[in-house]
C-alpha cells in the first residue's frame, strides 16, 4: 500500500524559513513526478513545485521555494524561504506518473498533508 507521509510544517514568523519533506512507501517512485500543492482555507487547492529531473514553481513562489528529491529514500523535500502570511495553507505532498499531470492535478497519490502558519 503506498503512503505519502509529509513532515515539517509549523508556524513561522513572515521572512521566516520552513522545510517540508514527503516520505514515500510502498513503491519506488525514482521516475515519477512528486511534487507539492497547498489550499489555503476557503481557496482552491494548487500547485506549488514538482521534479522529475528538473523543478518546475508556480510563478507566486518561485526565487523563495527549492524542491528537490533524494530518490533513494524515495523523498522529496520543499525548502521555503522568505515566507509571507499568503503562504500560509495546508501543504500536500503528491506523485504523478508524469509533470504534466502533476501540474494539472491530476496525482496518483496524495498525502494526508501538513499545516504551514505564517504570522505577520
Amino acid at each position: 500500500q503506498v503512503q505519502l507521509v509529509e513532515s515539517g510544517g509549523g508556524l513561522v514568523q513572515a521572512g521566516g524559513s520552513l522545510r517540508l519533506s514527503c516520505a514515500a512507501s510502498g513503491r519506488t517512485f525514482s521516475n515519477y513526478a512528486m511534487g507539492w500543492f497547498r489550499q489555503a482555507p476557503g481557496k482552491e487547492r494548487e500547485f506549488v513545485a514538482g521534479i522529475v529531473w528538473s523543478p518546475y514553481y508556480a510563478d507566486s513562489v518561485k526565487d523563495r521555494f527549492t524542491i528537490s528529491r533524494d530518490s533513494a529514500k524515495n523523498t522529496v523535500y520543499l525548502q521555503m524561504n522568505s515566507l509571507k502570511p499568503e503562504d500560509t495553507a495546508v501543504y500536500y505532498c503528491a506523485v504523478a506518473t508524469a509533470l504534466r499531470l502533476l501540474t494539472d492535478g491530476r496525482a496518483d497519490y496524495w498525502g494526508q498533508g501538513t499545516q504551514v502558519t505564517v504570522s505577520s
